[in-house]
Order: C-alpha cells, then sequence, then structure tokens
C-alpha cells in the first residue's frame, strides 16, 4: 500500500470510529490534568518549553493551542502569535523578533505560527526575495540548534489535513458569522495555491527536520483526535513529575469588624440583571 493510500485508509478508518463527545471530553479532561502537573515542573525546575504549531489554514492548529492553554496558568504559559512585520522589523535580523517572546526559566510559549513564515507564506507570496529564503533554509537549522544547546527544548509541529477538509472547513467558515473573520485573503489565496503550498512544506521539511529538533506530523482530518493526540505527545515528551501542592485547609474567615458598614445599594452602579 502505498503513503497516500495508506492515509486515505487511515482517515477513512477513523471516518467510520468517529469519536463520541463523551469520551472526548472524558479524555480531554484527563490530559489538561496532566498539563497542569506538567506546568507546575516546569515551573519549580525552571524548564524552558518552545512549541511551534505550523500546518495549512483550517488545519486545526488554533482549536488545539486553546486546549493546551486553557487549563494553565497565563502567567506561565503564553501564546504567540505575530502579525505582519512592521517597516522597522523588516529591516532587523529575520529571527529577531521572535527572540524576545522566547521563554525565560520556568515557562512555556505556543507559537502559533512561527518564524517557518519565511519558508511558507512569504516565500510563495513574494513577500521575502529567493535570497532571503535560501539564508532562513541554510540558517534555520542552526538557529534552532543553538536554542536547543541553550537548554530549551522545541517541540515543533505540522497539522496535515487533506484538501477535501479543508474546503469543508472553508466553506463552513464562509456561511458562519462567528466564524468568518478566520478566513483571511491570504487564506483565500493559499486556498487556490494548494500545490504550491504543498511543495514549499515538503521542501521546508526536509531542511529543517533536524534531531536536535524533529518535525512531528499531526493527522488533522478529526479535530478531535488530533487534539488529543497532540497533547498526549508533548506530554510524552516533557521528563515532568507530579509536583502538584497538596489540597489547602482553608482557616475560617474573619468576621467583619463591628464599625464596617457596606455602602448604600443604589449609590452603585449595577449591570441590569437580564438573564
Amino acid at each position: 500500500m502505498d503513503r497516500s493510500n495508506k492515509k486515505q485508509h487511515t482517515t477513512e478508518a477513523h471516518k467510520a470510529k468517529k469519536l463520541s463527545s463523551k469520551v472526548y471530553e472524558t479524555e480531554l479532561s484527563k490530559l489538561q490534568a496532566e498539563l497542569v502537573k506538567m506546568q507546575y515542573w516546569i515551573k519549580h525546575t525552571g524548564y524552558r518549553l518552545v512549541i511551534i504549531f505550523e500546518g495549512r489554514d483550517a488545519a486545526g492548529k488554533g482549536g488545539t493551542i486553546k486546549r493546551i492553554s486553557d487549563p494553565m496558568n497565563p502567567r506561565g504559559c503564553r501564546v504567540v502569535a505575530l502579525g505582519t512585520p512592521s517597516d522597522r522589523e523588516k529591516t532587523q535580523w529575520y529571527f529577531q523578533r521572535y527572540v524576545e517572546h522566547l521563554p525565560s526559566a520556568g515557562e512555556i510559549v505556543l507559537f502559533d505560527r512561527s518564524w517557518y513564515n519565511r519558508a511558507g507564506v512569504e516565500h510563495i507570496m513574494g513577500f521575502c526575495t529567493e535570497v532571503q529564503y535560501q539564508e532562513f533554509m541554510h540558517s534555520c537549522p542552526e538557529f534552532e540548534r543553538m536554542l536547543v544547546r541553550s537548554g530549551i527544548m522545541l517541540l515543533k509541529y505540522w497539522f496535515s489535513v487533506s484538501d477535501e477538509e479543508q474546503e469543508r472547513r472553508f466553506q463552513s467558515r464562509a456561511i458562519d458569522p462567528m466564524r468568518r473573520w478566520k478566513l483571511s485573503p491570504m487564506d483565500l489565496e493559499s486556498r487556490d495555491r494548494w500545490v504550491e503550498f504543498s511543495k514549499a512544506k515538503d521542501t521546508m521539511l526536509a531542511h529543517t527536520n533536524i534531531p536536535e529538533a524533529p518535525w512531528f506530523t499531526v493527522e488533522a482530518d478529526d479535530k478531535k483526535r488530533a487534539r488529543l493526540n497532540c497533547i498526549s505527545h508533548i506530554l510524552s515528551k516533557v521528563p515532568y513529575t507530579d509536583m502538584t501542592p497538596e489540597p489547602i485547609e482553608l482557616t475560617p474567615r474573619q468576621a467583619a469588624p463591628d464599625d464596617y458598614v457596606r455602602p448604600p445599594i443604589n449609590e452603585q452602579f449595577f449591570v441590569p440583571s437580564i438573564y
């Protein structure tokens, strides 16, 4: 069985055994509890973790990032989703604006797209020169080796979605006013240039799949499975132990002093109780 047929067989098998919402929520809850344990360990040990999420538009990166960050303390877990570089940033060393978002001791940083923009959308859309592109492909592995040598754990995930499933998600977003904002002009342009993006992705992975920071592909046609599989894999790569504090026994609350009187209700503004 060739790779394309194998992938189609796997996808069809997953579709035939879709996760029920109950099973999904149960497993997600277990994994999120482990994420909290992982964060306690990272904070205690001063570990530094960077996770990169790349993939096609509508591949499910954002949903996975949300499920990872939701249970954790935002003071120690940051999501970085940089926009178009400013005129000043365009004159800087390419990696410079990403470096300032790298974690300090005890922190986790989740990149919703990253420096790999240069190998994908910037290269295909002509936002960088061929010289800049080639320099990126040469320097990126060295940059990542430097990060790993400095003590940062770098995990890189590529969310793989079929063109049929991506089109279905695009159509769904197009008719849903709550999600229509997700369809940017760049997304629509990439939809029409599927093959070019595929070739760019293959070249990027070939040049940057280094032993110190390999790429991990997430089969993302099934969003629920993709989220669970990705979180489970992250937990397997971080050597954490359970350092969750023991339950806290709260002492009785101090009684209000006799001379304290709450201000009259009519002196305060309240949100109307509509619901």
